[in-house]
């Protein structure tokens, strides 16, 4: 689970501006959720002014029916998250909108190697951690799309829907070549 801050363009409306003060972007976010293999299992835009962990719970109470629709017998859904987020507070806000979501749920935190643990493996400075590089990819994946390298859209519900049609592309594109 992450975001990614996007610059608008003039094309953008005022409602969909907002500045995000960790990048300094004018623009928007989009919260990704994806598979081990990085495709997309939900994609939700906000202002770039709203908190991650805001964003986070409206793209999982938009696709509420997901959760609810999921048998309790079956192992719980891992939801790996990036250090940016607080899964107290998720948890918390998540159960008033569907109590029973942590039966089929959970969150863990991205694991992040502290300056110890650098130093006995003899490394220093930037350390890539392999489960974040999946997620990375898929916004790679997603900027190929030109469309999608700035919001050149006036609501963000069109944006959301861009980044949609960009991974459709992107699917049938890989089955056509199987």
């Amino acid at each position: 689970m992450t975001h990614l801050s996007v610059k608008n363009t003039c094309n953008a409306s005022t409602e969909s501006k907002g500045f995000c003060f960790y990048k300094s972007t004018n623009g928007i976010k989009r919260h990704l959720a994806v598979d081990s293999l990085g495709f997309p299992f939900f994609a939700h835009c906000t202002k770039a002014s709203v908190s991650d962990d805001v964003g986070l719970i409206e793209m999982l109470s938009d696709n509420i029916d997901y959760f609810k629709s999921k048998p309790v017998n079956i192992p719980k859904i891992t939801i790996l998250l990036d250090n940016g987020y607080h899964p107290e507070k998720l948890t918390i806000e998540l159960k008033k909108i569907y109590p029973a979501i942590m039966t089929k749920i959970r969150f863990k935190l991205s694991p992040k190697p502290s300056k110890v643990e650098k130093k006995k493996q003899g490394q220093r400075g930037f350390v890539p951690v392999k489960a974040r590089w999946v997620i990375e990819r898929t916004n790679s994946w997603m900027e190929r799309c030109k469309s999608l390298v700035k919001n050149f859209e006036r609501t963000l519900e069109n944006a959301t829907t861009k980044i949609n049609l960009c991974f459709v592309r992107l699917m049938l594109k890989r089955l056509a070549i199987a």
